[in-house]
């Protein structure tokens, strides 16, 4: 049984990586039924939250159902990261998880994110800053170090563990590799297996199938994997993952009338939360993704992604139900 301090998460937990402009709790409902064990909110910024914005502050919104679900936050003052982490506290999330890898200018430049990986006793001051503002178990996300010839992670790994975080979730690229090249997860399974390490080790990046979670999961020895991607427009990754892994045998994809389903339920979600007109428009970025691999279905994703109201969406979910009964994707 893997647990984050007092928060049992199974034999080998599947998480949901925090995602910006993604990982929003509509997402969070689908990835939630799809299987996922543990979950994060969208990241948040310190200085946004300690300010009241609207935009950071309705990220803290979490649902019962949810649980166990994190909390993440990213920032490069120290004060305000102690500061942003008991406000996000008195949310009632099951941790706090500090992010240390998102690799974009916006972040990075700002010396949040990724760019701690360029100062370590800075990243060691602001994880022990937050650890003592909580009550609750402080998580890390990050990655390998911040460029090619500095590749950190070991010595960052056992630093935040002496300062009390409870599981430590690495991602197998630097900075500057940004999104690009493939994940090495060399480094990952030497954090895992060194005798120092007594936290929960989470690996992520690249994983987009039931087979190669196997793999990494045998060849690394890693407590659980984090995906990301390989989750939009595809919830059904997790269960996959778990089913393969207990019967070595993939199960059938989902069909068009599950397909649909799962985006309504998505889209239902999305108006409820964010309202009609906000709630149609963000929901157009999902479609292609839901739909991905569907034979001639971009006539339809233009209808759906030029449909102005909730019921034109449903109608043409409807009639997609229709035209595609019959079809297996």
């Amino acid at each position: 049984m893997v647990k984050i301090e007092n928060i049992e998460l199974g034999e080998f937990p599947l998480l949901l990586a925090p995602m910006e402009d993604v990982s929003d709790p509509p997402f969070r409902a689908v990835c939630k039924e799809g299987g996922a064990d543990l979950m994060y909110t969208e990241f948040i910024s310190s200085e946004g939250l300690i300010r009241h914005a609207a935009k950071s502050t309705a990220k803290l919104d979490i649902f019962e159902y949810e649980r166990p679900i994190g909390i993440q936050l990213f920032g490069g003052n120290v004060d305000s990261m102690r500061e942003a982490a008991e406000i996000a506290s008195a949310a009632n999330p099951n941790l706090i998880d500090i992010n240390y890898g998102c690799p974009v200018k916006a972040v990075a430049c700002k010396g949040a994110g990724a760019a701690l990986l360029q100062d370590i006793p800075k990243m060691v001051r602001m994880t022990e800053e937050v650890v003592k503002a909580t009550h609750l178990p402080v998580t890390v996300k990050t990655r390998l170090g911040w460029d090619e010839k500095t590749k950190n992670i070991e010595e960052v790994a056992e630093r935040l563990q002496d300062i009390g975080i409870k599981a430590l979730s690495i991602h197998g690229r630097t900075r500057v590799q940004m999104y690009k090249g493939s994940a090495d997860w060399t480094l990952i399974g030497k954090v895992k297996n060194n005798p120092r390490i007594k936290i929960p080790i989470f690996g992520n990046g690249d994983i987009d199938s039931p087979q190669k979670a196997l793999e990494y999961k045998n060849r690394y020895g890693v407590d659980g994997i984090m995906i990301g991607r390989a989750s939009i427009g595809y919830p059904w990754i997790f269960n996959e993952i778990k089913h393969f892994i207990r019967h070595g045998e993939v199960p059938p994809p989902p069909d068009m009338a599950e397909r649909v389903r799962a985006t309504r339920k998505h889209f239902d979600f999305s108006i409820r939360w964010k309202g009609d007109k906000l709630g149609v428009l963000e929901m157009r970025r999902h479609y292609s993704n839901y739909f991905k691999g569907t034979p001639d279905f971009k006539p339809f994703r233009t209808r759906l992604v030029e449909a102005p109201t909730e019921k034109e969406v449903h109608e043409i979910l409807d009639e997609i139900v229709d035209v595609y009964s019959t079809i297996v994707v």
